[in-house]
C-alpha cells in the first residue's frame, strides 16, 4: 500500500510499465526461508480440517515461537531466527506449507496522478448541507447519501470494520463514532486492543472511516452512515505495507467480534496477484482466504477495492509491479492467478467512479470481479463544477496533514478539524461499506444484502468509445481498456454505482 497500491491512493504510473520482454519466473523451495540471523514472521499452514493445537511443541522444537494460533483455520504465525525453521515445520505432521512473509509486504502507491493546480482545496467553497463541509461532497449527493440519512443516518448497533491503517479515533468528525470495544491493531500477526497501537500513522484509514461514518455533527463532512459504529481494525502499518499475518488476524477479529461488515481497501498478498502454482505463495494466499472465508462464514460481509492498475482481473496476462517492497518481477500471469481480497468468492468488489459517473481512469474491473461501482474520484477524466479537482474529500489526521497530503489537497474546517483529497478504488469501496451498513440497520441481518445492494444500484453501461481511457493501459500488461457486458452487468461497473436511498427504501 504506499498510498493506495494497492490500496491508498492510485497505483503504480502507467510510465512504469515493461513494453516488452521476457517474464522472469522464479521457482522457490514450498518451505521458504529467511536469510541466517534475521528473525521474521512465519506462516505455517495446516491441513484443511487439521489442529492445530499442539503447534506451540512443534514450532518451539523447529526453533521458533508462536506469536498467534488461529485454531479455527489451522493457521499459526510463528517468529524465528532459524533460516532452517521452514523446513523443520514442513515435516511437522499435518503441515501442508510454511512461508517466510519477509519480503511479503504490499502497499498502496500514493495518488500521484492528475494536476493539483486546477483548483486548489482553499478555493474551493461549501454550497450548503448539514455539515460545514458538505456542500465539497459531490460524492455524497451522487449516491443519494443525503436522501438516505434523512430515512435512516444508521444504528448505533451497527458496526463496520475499517481493515486499513488504523483510525484516528481524536478526529472531531470520527470520536463520536468509534468503537473502541471492537478496534485492534493487527500489524504484528497478533491483536493487540491498546488505541494507541491502533491510532492511524499513515492518515489512508482515517480517510476511509470518515467516507462510512464521519459524524453529522455540524462540522466537516458526513459519512455515508452517520449513525453507525466505526471500528479501526489495523493491518497496514506507517509505510502502508499490508503484511499476511496482519490481514489473517484481522479477518479472524472480524470474525470472532461480530463485525457485520468490514471495508477492505488494499490488497492482501505477497504479490499483486496470487498464483495457486507458485509454492511461495500457496501458504499465504491459502491462509488469507481461509480468514476470509472464516469472518464470512460469521455473518461478515466483505467489501473490497477493486484496485488502481486499470487491470482487466477477469483475463491477468502479467503482473509487473509486485513485490512493491522490494523489487518486482515482470511475470506472466493467468486465471490460475487471482487479486486477495477483491477475488475471493462472496467478497463484494467495488469499481471506482467519477462525478460524471464514468469509470474513473484507473479503476480495475472484471466481469467476475466487479460487483458495484462507487465514487472514487477521476482527477483527469471528470473534473466538473462540483469536483473541480475530481477527488473524494474525507477526514485525515492533524498530526499527518503537512506529512502525507499534499499541500493541494488540504482543507480544514473552521472548528479546526482536518480533511484531505484523495482518489481511488480505496475511496470507493469505503462508500459502498456504509451504503451496506445502512441497510444493515433498516434489515439488522446480513442475508441478501449482498445481492440487493447490486439490485438496487444505478445501472451504467459501457461506453460507445473508450479511447479517452488510451493514455492509461493497464499497468501490468500495458493492455488497453476494454468494457464488457450489458447495462444489467458489465465488467467496469458490475451491476452499477451504489445508491444509499435505493438500498433502504427498495
Amino acid at each position: 500500500m504506499k498510498q493506495q497500491k494497492h490500496h491508498l491512493g492510485i497505483t503504480a504510473l502507467a510510465g512504469l510499465l515493461v513494453a516488452g520482454g521476457t517474464a522472469l519466473s522464479v521457482l522457490t523451495p514450498t518451505a521458504q526461508a529467511a536469510p541466517a540471523g534475521t528473525s521474521t514472521n512465519y506462516l505455517v499452514l495446516y491441513q484443511e480440517g487439521a489442529s492445530s493445537s499442539g503447534a506451540a511443541t512443534a514450532v518451539a522444537k523447529a526453533g521458533g515461537s508462536v506469536v498467534a494460533n488461529y485454531s479455527q483455520i489451522g493457521v499459526v504465525v510463528a517468529r524465528s531466527a532459524s533460516s532452517g525453521f521452514a523446513a523443520a515445520m514442513s515435516r511437522t505432521a499435518k503441515v501442508s506449507g510454511v512461508s517466510s512473509t519477509a519480503g511479503f509486504g504490499v502497499r498502496d502507491v500514493a495518488d500521484n496522478l492528475g494536476s493539483d493546480s486546477a483548483a486548489a482545496a482553499a478555493d474551493l467553497v461549501p454550497l450548503n448541507g448539514t455539515d460545514t463541509l458538505s456542500g465539497l461532497q459531490w460524492d455524497m449527493a451522487q449516491i443519494n447519501a443525503p436522501q438516505a440519512q434523512a430515512v435512516n443516518p444508521g444504528s448505533s448497533s451497527v458496526v463496520v470494520g475499517d481493515i486499513d491503517t488504523g483510525l484516528d479515533y481524536t478526529h472531531p468528525d470520527l470520536a463520536p463514532n468509534v468503537d473502541f470495544s471492537r478496534s485492534v491493531d493487527c500489524t504484528s500477526g497478533a491483536p493487540n486492543t491498546n488505541p494507541a497501537a491502533w491510532m492511524d500513522d499513515n492518515g489512508h484509514g482515517t480517510h476511509t472511516a470518515g467516507t462510512i461514518a464521519a459524524a453529522a455533527n455540524g462540522i466537516g463532512i458526513v459519512g455515508v452512515a452517520p449513525g453507525v459504529k466505526i471500528a479501526g481494525i489495523k493491518a497496514g502499518n506507517a509505510d502502508g505495507f499490508f503484511f499476511p499475518e496482519a490481514v489473517i488476524c484481522s479477518f479472524i477479529w472480524a470474525g470472532t467480534h461480530g463485525i457485520p461488515v468490514t471495508n477492505n481497501s488494499y490488497f492482501a498478498d505477497p504479490w499483486l496477484y496470487n498464483c495457486k502454482n507458485d509454492p511461495a505463495q500457496r501458504a499465504i494466499w491459502q491462509a488469507e482466504r481461509r480468514a476470509i472465508k472464516f469472518s464470512q462464514q460469521q455473518g461478515s460481509i466483505v467489501v473490497s477495492a477493486s484496485g488502481n492498475e486499470a487491470d482487466d482481473l477477469s483475463h491477468p496476462t502479467q503482473d509487473a509491479t509486485s513485490p512493491d517492497d522490494t523489487n518486482p518481477v515482470l511475470r506472466d500471469i493467468s486465471n490460475a492467478c487471482a487479486v486477495v481480497p477483491v477475488e475471493v468468492p462472496g467478497v463484494v468488489g467495488v469499481g471506482a467512479t467519477g462525478n460524471l459517473r464514468l469509470k474513473s481512469f484507473y479503476s480495475s474491473y472484471g466481469v467476475s470481479a466487479v460487483d458495484v461501482a462507487a465514487p472514487g474520484g477521476d482527477s483527469i477524466l471528470q473534473l466538473t463544477a462540483d469536483a473541480p479537482n475530481g477527488r473524494v474529500l474525507s477526514t485525515w489526521p492533524a498530526s499527518l496533514l503537512t506529512v502525507t497530503c499534499l499541500p493541494a489537497r488540504r482543507v480544514v474546517d473552521p472548528s479546526g478539524a482536518t480533511y484531505c483529497y484523495q482518489q481511488g478504488t480505496s475511496m470507493a469501496s469505503p462508500h459502498a461499506a456504509g451504503v451496506v451498513a445502512l441497510m444493515l440497520s433498516v434489515r439488522r441481518s446480513t442475508n441478501g444484502v449482498a445481492a440487493k445492494l447490486g439490485s438496487t444500484a444505478t445501472r451504467l453501461a459501457c461506453p460507445a468509445d473508450v479511447s479517452a481511457y488510451a493514455f492509461f493501459p493497464s499497468v501490468n500488461s500495458g493492455a488497453p481498456q476494454t468494457c464488457q457486458g450489458g447495462t444489467g452487468h458489465n465488467s467496469w461497473f458490475g451491476s452499477g454505482e451504489v445508491d444509499a436511498l435505493n438500498a433502504i427504501t427498495k
